[in-house]
């Protein structure tokens, strides 16, 4: 029962994986044979161009702002579901849908549009008197915003994870707190937090990697621009491997991708210890 998936896993992920490796320590660009060149590819990474780390900054904001943002929003919305209310099922689809067609080109697009030089956005706030000759997605100041608030808006699968968790907290505790005078703001901070942590750890994890891998917002919405002001990791990426046929090299940036996703992962359960809070404990 289990070969099918083996033989899948082995033939689309374990062989292109060694491969990737292979063709990151040369150089090739989809027409020669590739010329082994070693670690060359990660030396001009990180000494040479300006691009790699323009497309770092702008990926590292991203995750540190967009992450923080959904988790919190995500949580909120879940307290609001966790309590009865009639629809409860639908409002729950409703919240949900983003996380399903968001990372779709066709929303992109619809988001582009709402966001553009004659989209609803600019349309509001010149009825309002507030003139403006640039839209946001045109400002350099303001595009990573709308590329980040398109993440918070999906927010729904995390959403999802905290209010099944919510449902798992025993309302014994929120009794006995009760009895002994503790308000909302208190209960929330001593019981509802502590005991969500894990599911916290769990849903940073999964936005963490999600968010480093950030790409169909930035490429069909403003295709890295302006001025490189969203141009995302990945799509950096994609460019050298597929604008300029720099195969070995778009490799080389993928394996220290990888590398910076697993940091982050290793630090995580490392530090684990002193915020996540497990009912049976850890050994």
């Amino acid at each position: 029962m289990l070969t099918p998936w083996l033989v899948g896993f082995i033939l689309m992920w374990m062989i292109p994986m060694f491969i990737s490796i292979y063709y990151s320590l040369t150089d090739f660009n989809l027409l020669n044979t590739p010329s082994f060149v070693g670690i060359d590819n990660y030396i001009r990474a990180f000494t040479k161009d300006k691009s790699f780390y323009q497309s770092l900054k702008v990926t590292f904001i991203y995750v540190l702002v967009l992450v923080p943002l959904r988790l919190a929003f995500a949580l909120f919305v879940a307290m609001l579901l966790n309590k009865k209310h009639k629809g409860l099922g639908l409002y729950r689809t409703l919240y949900y849908v983003p996380s399903i067609i968001g990372g779709s080109i066709a929303v992109s697009v619809v988001w582009k549009q709402i966001f553009g030089n004659q989209g609803v956005i600019m349309s509001l706030l010149n009825a309002v008197g507030i003139s403006q000759t640039t839209s946001l997605l045109g400002n350099t100041t303001t595009s990573l915003g709308v590329i980040i608030l398109m993440g918070v808006w999906q927010f729904g699968s995390s959403m999802l994870i905290f209010l099944s968790a919510l449902k798992q907290i025993p309302y014994s505790l929120y009794e006995s707190a009760q009895v002994d005078g503790a308000r909302p703001a208190k209960m929330f901070t001593k019981i509802t937090l502590p005991m969500l942590t894990p599911t916290i750890f769990f849903n940073l994890i999964l936005q963490i990697i999600n968010g480093f891998r950030v790409f169909t917002e930035s490429y069909i919405i403003t295709d890295g621009g302006p001025l490189d002001s969203t141009l995302s990791y990945v799509l950096y990426l994609y460019r050298r491997a597929f604008n300029y046929f720099d195969m070995g090299y778009s490799c080389a940036l993928a394996w220290i991708l990888v590398a910076i996703v697993g940091i982050f992962t290793i630090v995580l359960f490392k530090t684990q210890g002193s915020w996540v809070h497990y009912e049976a404990g850890r050994e």
